[in-house]
């Protein structure tokens, strides 16, 4: 191989990595990691389906990625889900790593009267006996 070849070579690679390694970086920083994102959008529709909700139950349902450090028996992107007859109440499920199992989180937030949301772990219409914290095991 020449010497003008391997020089192209070895520029191209030193671009790839002061670009892409960056930009894969900010990527995910702004929109989460695809693969946490991937396994939270298969397991907890799922899970919601066996419980017995319908996509015509909630008004809202979708992968969201929390801007604060959770709990770290859990996957940081959580699902959140709104009811239809609950529209102030957001409810959040997370997929443990080790397992990957769906499970509500106790905090919930309600939106009150004047516009301003609060966590909340009373119990609702829909919660489940057993939740966990997201906030408790931050590492």
């Amino acid at each position: 191989m020449s010497t003008k070849k391997l020089l192209i070579i070895v520029g191209i690679f030193f671009i790839v990595l002061f670009i892409a390694v960056p930009a894969g970086f900010l990527y995910v920083l702004n929109n989460g990691n695809p693969y946490t994102k991937y396994l939270v959008n298969k397991h907890v529709p799922l899970r919601l389906e066996e419980m017995g909700y319908t996509e015509d139950q909630m008004e809202e349902a979708h992968y969201v990625e929390p801007k604060h450090l959770t709990n770290t028996d859990y996957y940081q992107g959580h699902y959140m889900v709104v009811f239809k007859d609950e529209p102030n109440i957001t409810y959040y499920y997370g997929v443990t790593k080790k397992g990957k199992q769906v499970q509500q989180f106790c905090d919930k937030d309600i939106l009150s009267a004047d516009g301003v949301t609060e966590s909340f772990e009373g119990e609702t219409k829909y919660s489940e006996k057993e939740c966990q914290h997201s906030l408790d095991n931050r590492g």
